[in-house]
């Protein structure tokens, strides 16, 4: 006979969460810093038969794919701020507002998904200038503001369930020109993170420190792999960089030289533990091969279907042309990734 002890505690026994975050049960009660998450590298520029284009889908079908950093450099004309690569002439993916506006709206559609924004400041604008779209958006009510600032390590970041059931999903970075103390929601990238080398043209993708400039050591922040290689070429006496296409399978394949899963656990051995972002262009191309990888050093099951509404980017760049506007603007634009 059961004394009442044992059965008063096998009818109330603790439940288990069946619920995913991030599409893993296992990352609920797992620190946002302790998580790797694959970024897409310029996400707003998707654009058919445009050079300049590092993405092949649209910011809805990167987010259903498991695309969970976001990255773009922003530019501001007429008072007003758009998505556009180097220059608005270039490739413009639209106002700053919109984009974020499917983003938000995404959010509210799948409640149990917190997302990282890096917003790249590319003419160096004040930080109050984004408020605006970032309010009218939807955004900055989802952003979250870390109680301690510098000296945030990995580790101690929030978990997500706990972010999740605060309602602030976002985590939002800028560049250059965040102040935190006038815009508490808009974090200081480089007090929290560091990269690798950006615009990377070596296939060997170093691990080493690049930004911010004078950092010797991790210093125990969350860091980013750009892993995401350029083609150089010279044209009317400039050096022109602009995605790689060409070996983009290999590129972000899981295996070999040159593949993000060599980045990974390269940059794993290195530090002692895995990169918190590994940004990547065309991030489709490989049909899940880079979702593989953030499994992989995740130690979850890779359980992805990503990727089966695009055809690589490394076969569609072979059908395709380059417009003529594109063209001449490659040829007199130093194109800087970042």
């Amino acid at each position: 006979m059961k004394s009442p002890s044992s059965v008063e505690s096998s009818a109330f026994s603790v439940p288990t969460n069946t619920q995913p975050c991030n599409g893993y049960t296992e990352f609920c009660a797992r620190s946002y810093g302790n998580i790797t998450y694959v970024g897409a590298h310029n996400s707003p520029f998707v654009k058919k038969n445009n050079a300049a284009a590092n993405q092949n889908l649209e910011v809805a079908v990167q987010l259903d794919d498991g695309i969970r950093m976001l990255q773009g450099q922003t530019h501001e004309v007429n008072d007003t701020l758009y998505y556009c690569h180097t220059s608005c002439d270039l490739l413009n993916a639209g106002t700053v507002e919109a984009y974020l506006s499917i983003v938000a709206d995404w959010l509210r559609k799948n409640p149990f998904e917190v997302i990282t924004i890096l917003i790249g400041n590319g003419d160096f604008v004040n930080v109050e200038k984004f408020v605006a779209p970032l309010q009218k958006s939807g955004i900055a009510e989802m952003a979250y503001v870390p109680k301690a600032r510098n000296g945030l390590q990995y580790n101690q970041w929030p978990t997500l369930g706990d972010l999740i059931l605060r309602g602030k999903r976002v985590v939002l970075f800028m560049d250059y020109k965040a102040d935190e103390a006038r815009v508490p929601y808009i974090l200081d990238e480089f007090v929290y993170m560091w990269e690798t080398p950006f615009s990377p043209t070596d296939p060997n993708f170093p691990c080493t420190i690049d930004r911010p400039p004078g950092q010797e050591n991790d210093g125990g922040k969350l860091y980013m792999a750009n892993h995401n290689l350029n083609a150089k070429f010279s044209a009317f006496g400039q050096n022109i960089l602009i995605p790689d296409k060409v070996n983009i399978n290999r590129t972000n394949a899981a295996d070999g030289f040159g593949s993000v899963g060599l980045n990974a656990r390269q940059c794993t051995e290195k530090w002692g533990r895995p990169p918190t972002f590994l940004l990547v262009d065309f991030y489709d191309a490989g049909n899940g091969s880079v979702f593989q990888v953030a499994a992989e050093v995740n130690n979850v099951t890779f359980n992805s279907t990503c990727c089966s509404k695009s055809t690589s980017a490394a076969r569609s760049v072979i059908r395709s042309r380059v417009t003529l506007r594109s063209l001449v603007w490659v040829c007199l634009v130093v194109i800087v990734l970042s």
